[in-house]
């Protein structure tokens, strides 16, 4: 299933994995982990986040993608499921009309 991970950091954990050049290192482990169709780093309520829409292939792979997050940066973590445009056809065509 294609989902959205959304990683809002911690302002100071953050700042720490900067200074101390680990932050760059994390997100390359993670992204070469999660092979992420896309991904995107930006702000969200004044924090560093990072989105990443990926094909989740089991839940159970949940906290092995979350925990680097977690314990390095004190993310705070959101899983969502997303439909790309040919997804979006695909389930409108099989609704009854």
């Amino acid at each position: 299933m294609r989902v959205l991970l959304k990683a809002s950091m911690d302002t100071d954990k953050a700042n720490e994995a900067i200074r101390n050049g680990t932050l760059g290192k994390l997100v390359q482990e993670s992204l070469e982990q999660i092979k992420p169709e896309a991904a995107y780093f930006t702000t969200d309520h004044g924090k560093r986040t990072a989105f990443l829409v990926f094909d989740m292939q089991d839940s159970s792979q949940m906290p092995a993608l979350s925990e680097p997050f977690f314990i390095q940066l004190g993310a705070e973590i959101s899983y969502t499921p997303v439909m790309n445009l040919e997804d979006l056809q695909k389930g409108l065509s099989q609704l009854g009309r």
